[in-house]
């Protein structure tokens, strides 16, 4: 799919749906949605689901939410309360939250041992794709608002984007490891994630982290409070507050509180499992197949 509306896709997807005559077509982003728009003109069935998983407000939202999508799923309450204030009726909508395997620990990564560092170091993740909405703009202006001596402890260690090795954020010393196939083994061998997304639909990666024994800190937004309770199993800031945030890491140099976080994490990451999602995703298509 090369873009939005791509019509030799939507074309490729219109002869699929004469040929297999599916019950449901379900759309999972932004871009599907589209083109599965485009693909189902002038047939009235089979119905369509969407997924959204972004807070910001729909746009095009008379040509995208008509009538022709049956039902919405929303993977937080706070995408589906962006698109309730987009216009779009709460009756339409349906959450179903992101489920996640289990992760699966065969060798917890050592990164110490690895890069040389000393074993009083704290080390933190971040983790994911590596774009601005992700909030790496801010990690300079949270380094910068760290103790002299916290810096001095702190590692940061980027896991997904470009392998660059080596490098400084202000005082702070990193290591880009770029994209790692063993997530679950490299993510086992940090002490906190940071999670510095100012917009963020739900949190994947919060939910690993948990799972793992791994407390998070992050800005206060989007679904994100619906996945980490403050100070149960990590900690949140509010939106924006770049002193909070570094005041959070602070505290989170406490191995006893960072201990008590990650205790509390497992029981709370097993509640957005695969088979949920999986039970929750069938309901809303038997919902829009009884209608």
């Amino acid at each position: 799919m090369r873009n939005d509306w791509d019509l030799r896709s939507a074309k490729r997807i219109r002869s699929l749906v004469r040929t297999w005559n599916p019950d449901v077509v379900h759309a999972h982003d932004a871009r599907s949605h589209a083109i599965a728009l485009l693909a189902l003109t002038g047939r009235r069935m089979p119905p369509l689901v969407v997924t959204r998983r972004v807070t910001f407000t729909p746009r095009s939202v008379r040509l995208k939410y008509g009538p022709r999508v049956s039902r919405f799923i929303a993977i937080s309450n706070a995408v589906r309360d962006a698109m309730m204030h987009a216009g779009i009726a709460g009756a339409r909508i349906s959450v179903v939250e992101s489920g996640v395997p289990t992760p699966v620990v065969t060798h917890r990564r050592d990164w110490r041992a690895e890069l040389g560092w000393p074993a009083d170091t704290v080390l933190v993740g971040v983790v994911g794709a590596m774009t601005q909405e992700k909030g790496l703009d801010d990690l300079h202006h949270i380094i910068a608002n760290l103790s002299p001596a916290t810096a001095k402890r702190t590692r940061i260690i980027f896991l997904g984007g470009a392998p660059l090795g080596r490098g400084a954020i202000g005082a702070v010393e990193t290591f880009r490891a770029g994209f790692v196939t063993e997530i679950y083994d490299a993510m086992a061998g940090l002490d906190i994630l940071w999670h510095p997304a100012r917009d963020e639909g739900l949190g994947t990666s919060l939910i690993d982290a948990i799972a793992l024994g791994v407390p998070p800190i992050a800005f206060e937004i989007g679904g994100i409070p619906e996945i980490v309770e403050d100070r149960v199993q990590g900690l949140l800031v509010p939106a924006g507050d770049i002193r909070g945030f570094a005041a959070a890491h602070e505290g989170l140099m406490s191995p006893e509180l960072r201990g008590q976080l990650a205790a509390a994490g497992p029981a709370r990451a097993a509640v957005f499992n695969v088979a949920r999602m999986t039970e929750r995703t069938e309901r809303v298509y038997e919902q829009v197949l009884t209608s």
